[in-house]
């Protein structure tokens, strides 16, 4: 309900006189005693206590106007004790008619409150967290009025930025615990090998507000509305493929959008700068309001939708300040800090300076971690709370040999990262006079190590790294960092250039592989309840042929006489690689008809992910010239649990009877029929499971860059034939991992993993 303007005037009155309290020259302590007394004598309350947060998490009385004095710093309550400590664990106001008979009170002799009845709390929120409590109180039973605390929040809101900016130098006021400060480790998942030590900055960070309260409240409601009219007319475009953000999904997309056009939103919005905030004062009122009261909830949807709110506040904040799309400087040691990202995100930032990156969520298989062990940056994934703990500017290690980040780090741990980091780029240096050496075990077998790629920046390294090829080439990385369709000339300039860039190595190009968590905002989709097992990848491809043929007929066109290799992912029946091997010979006829070079040697293969093939493999095989095992899909889909989940990330191990059983029996079936066969998931780069793989029979691997020089050292000390005898007594275990009897053989084999 919007306020009258005596009672904007009154308010505003209210609010200078707490801001001319603390400026004055006086003792921390003296002007927060004024304060205390000026809202008690506005409010007609008989008391008022201001309660701040200490480091140690305790809530402490700092000033009162009604109770004993001699309470201000020798009250404290735990975490959670008194009401005071239930707003705190709630994030919200508390408004009691009879506080005593609530079962959170908390009795305090020495406070004097024994007449007090009516209570009303109101938590001091700052960045969404609650950094102290304004209390009022009056010896009558009764209820405050919603006008009253609607001014109580207010003021709530003008104090706690007052104590943040003005009183936290002071004395008094150093054990506040305004921002966290204590190092901090926080465990979570490995998304890209490596160590980083760097400063914090936070990804499209929001834009804090400069002035609280308006001068012209009209004004304000105009600029907010026109605002909000942008930020929905921006998604609109975006949803509709015109403009934006080439990483979001449909899905997410059409989120950001129903939150935009939410009536409870925008009247919060606008109830808030009515009642005499700026514009940008509300977006971070409304945000601080939903991220402590959605912060604790436990239901997943809720916190998902808490994320939402998070990154729309953002935005409407960036349309406020007129800078929403203005390039950010970095530092030169810079660790980036996000919810989650998109591979365009990721992309737009200086990777020279950018040097680790850590996520409050995604998984190893996102679209991010899979940018990033492309870039080489280090990432962490899964960080529950991360935004939340951490502030622009704050020392932070990126350890994604652990999984783990570390907040604030101590000097001692600061001095151990170091000394790994120098321990690592040594290794470097070893893997580097390996580069140009072939990789044979000792026994002499020969193992072929290429490498993952599916940006420009790849292509810049492969050289670089001693790969012998590109095993895998995404080519739907193109599609998702466009903002529209690449047409047929963009999509053969990229391939020629990889062909080009290789130099006559040989390069597999994987087929799209969209849908799923990959659905392009420009590309119509149905949302589906199950997207990893619904319409995506090849079943795609085959549903809309012209997609699918102008991507071969821009890859027949940059072959231009060459050798090409073209592979179709997530096949998941014979059917299925039959009707996409049809469409390529169509292609190539037509591209002869016309007078146009074929390739001078042409490949076509299919990826197993889908675990139906593994029984059908006597069928597939013989239609194929190749095949590459995708472990990362593959796996999930035969323990039915989805590798982009947290709950799921522990349910099951690449290295456990089942999974190499399966592996084992991929690879017969491949050797009984002399197809050549690679694997191209995740375990391929990573030195244990590379050792599982070739004691299997593998002999083609591809991995990220930063793997061909770990996986090369493993193989130039490996006897295959001793690992094999080894792996395959642990296939016949009982148990469900045998990761660590792995291991064991291999240290004993003198390896390194």
């Amino acid at each position: 309900m919007a306020m009258t303007g005596a009672v904007i005037r009154g308010q505003r009155s209210l609010l200078r006189q707490i801001r001319e309290a603390v400026q004055r020259g006086a003792p921390a302590q003296d002007r927060l005693d004024m304060v205390v007394r000026i809202i008690a004598r506005s409010m007609v309350a008989e008391v008022c206590s201001l309660y701040m947060r200490r480091s140690g998490g305790e809530m402490e009385l700092f000033a009162t106007e009604g109770l004993d004095p001699l309470a201000v710093h020798l009250t404290r309550m735990r975490p959670g004790e008194g009401l005071v400590g239930e707003i705190m664990r709630l994030g919200r106001p508390l408004n009691l008619a009879d506080a005593p008979n609530h079962p959170a009170f908390s009795y305090r002799p020495e406070t004097g409150e024994d007449p007090y009845h009516a209570f009303l709390g109101v938590p001091l929120l700052r960045g969404g967290r609650a950094i102290g409590v304004l209390v009022v109180q009056n010896r009558t039973e009764r209820v405050y009025t919603e006008d009253e605390v609607e001014d109580v929040q207010i003021i709530a809101m003008v104090l706690a930025e007052m104590v943040a900016g003005e009183l936290i130098s002071e004395d008094e006021l150093s054990g506040v615990e305004i921002a966290p400060h204590r190092s901090e480790r926080l465990k979570g998942a490995r998304f890209a090998d490596g160590l980083a030590l760097g400063v914090a900055v936070l990804h499209e960070p929001p834009v804090a507000p400069s002035k609280l309260l308006a001068d012209d409240v009209v004004a304000e409601e105009a600029k907010l509305t026109q605002a909000i009219s942008s930020l929905q007319a921006q998604l609109d475009e975006m949803l509709e493929g015109q403009h934006g953000l080439v990483e979001a999904s449909y899905e997410v997309l059409d989120t950001y959008r129903m939150f935009a056009h939410d009536r409870g939103w925008n009247r919060s919005l606008q109830d808030a700068v009515r009642n005499g905030l700026t514009a940008e004062a509300a977006v971070e009122r409304v945000r601080s309001e939903h991220r402590a009261r959605l912060g604790q909830a436990r239901d997943p949807y809720l916190r998902e939708r808490l994320h939402d709110f998070e990154d729309l506040a953002d935005r409407l904040l960036r349309h406020l300040a007129g800078d929403g799309h203005v390039a950010r400087e970095l530092p030169e040691d810079a660790i980036l800090i996000a919810r989650n990202l998109g591979p365009a995100d990721l992309l737009e930032y200086d990777r020279h300076k950018l040097k680790g990156l850590l996520l409050e969520e995604g998984s190893s298989a996102s679209h991010a971690a899979i940018v990033a062990r492309a870039l080489d940056i280090p990432c962490v994934g899964r960080l529950d709370g991360l935004r939340d703990r951490v502030t622009e500017g704050d020392p932070v290690i990126v350890d994604a040999e652990t999984g783990e980040a570390y907040l604030r780090p101590r000097l001692d741990v600061v001095q151990a990262i170091r000394s790994r980091i120098e321990v690592r780029s040594q290794r470097r240096a070893e893997f580097a006079k390996l580069r140009d050496t072939p990789a044979f075990t000792r026994d002499g077998v020969k193992v072929t190590l290429l490498m993952n790629a599916g940006l420009d920046v790849d292509l810049e390294i492969l050289g670089e790294t001693g790969a012998e090829g590109i095993g895998l080439f995404r080519t739907e990385f193109q599609f998702m960092v466009a903002e529209e369709l690449p047409r047929f000339n963009a999509q053969t300039a990229l391939y020629s250039r990889v062909l080009d860039a290789a130099g006559g190595l040989p390069v597999t190009f994987r087929t799209l592989d969209l849908g799923g968590d990959k659905v392009l905002p420009y590309l119509e989709a149905e949302r589906e309840e199950n997207p990893a097992l619904g319409w995506r990848a090849i079943r795609m491809g085959l549903d809309r042929p012209a997609l699918l043929r102008l991507q071969l007929r821009a890859l027949i066109a940059a072959a231009r006489g060459r050798a090409l290799r073209i592979m179709f992912p997530l096949v998941a029946s014979v059917d299925e690689f039959r009707a996409a091997r049809a469409l390529v010979d169509h292609e190539v006829a037509w591209a002869q008809r016309r007078g146009r070079p074929a390739p001078a040697r042409l490949d076509v293969g299919a990826m197993i992910e889908a675990p139906s093939l593994i029984w059908h493999l006597d069928a597939l095989l013989p239609m194929t010239d190749f095949v590459s095992v995708g472990t990362n899909d593959l796996l999930q889909y035969l323990f039915a649990a989805d590798r982009g989940n947290a709950r799921m990330a522990d349910r099951y191990d690449p290295l456990s009877p089942p999974a190499l059983r399966v592996l084992a029996e991929i690879q017969k079936a491949c050797a009984d029929t002399g197809t050549p066969v690679s694997v191209c998931g995740e375990m391929a780069g990573r030195p244990l499971e590379a050792f599982t793989l070739v004691a299997l029979g593998y002999e083609r691997l591809s991995m990220p860059p930063a793997g061909i020089g770990p996986v090369k050292q493993m193989v130039l000390s490996c006897d295959r034939e001793a690992a094999h005898r080894g792996v395959s007594a642990l296939i016949r275990g009982t148990g469900g991992s045998v990761r660590n009897e792995i291991e064991t053989l291999a240290r004993k084999l003198y390896l390194s993993v």
